[in-house]
């Protein structure tokens, strides 16, 4: 089992990098309509949601590079817990029901980016390596 620790930081950073992308889809579906429009989301968004797909789409991008990865993943946990308190929370207690077991995922695995940093494969690490 004592091998699997060499693994940590560069599993650390394939949750960072897959989490990172998976949060820039949802941004870009916002804003662009890509992949596909995200479903449900009102045409033209509000305010709240305009500023919640830019901070998915400039934070999935920091995070994917882990460039200035803790504090683009505090951001962007703070926008998952502020999302599952807004809209998922009201419609029920359980993340099941009010479908926002996505949200709370998300707020838990940026809490825990950003208290971790962004591992051995990212651009914070090349940065910390320099002279």
């Amino acid at each position: 089992m004592s091998n699997l620790v060499v693994w940590s930081p560069r599993v650390l950073s394939l949750l960072r990098i897959f989490a990172g992308l998976l949060f820039l889809e949802h941004g870009l579906m916002k804003l662009v309509h890509f992949p596909i429009a995200q479903p449900g989301a009102p045409d033209p968004l509000p305010p709240m949601l305009i500023a919640a797909a830019a901070i998915e789409v400039v934070g999935g991008v920091l995070v994917t590079l882990g460039l200035f990865t803790r504090i683009a993943a505090f951001i962007c946990s703070g926008e998952m817990a502020i999302a599952y308190f807004t809209a998922h929370f009201p419609q029920s207690f359980w993340p099941g029901v009010n479908q926002g077991g996505e949200a709370v995922l998300y707020c838990f695995v940026f809490l825990y980016l950003a208290v971790a940093g962004g591992g051995e494969w990212s651009l914070d690490a090349v940065v910390r390596k320099r002279p």
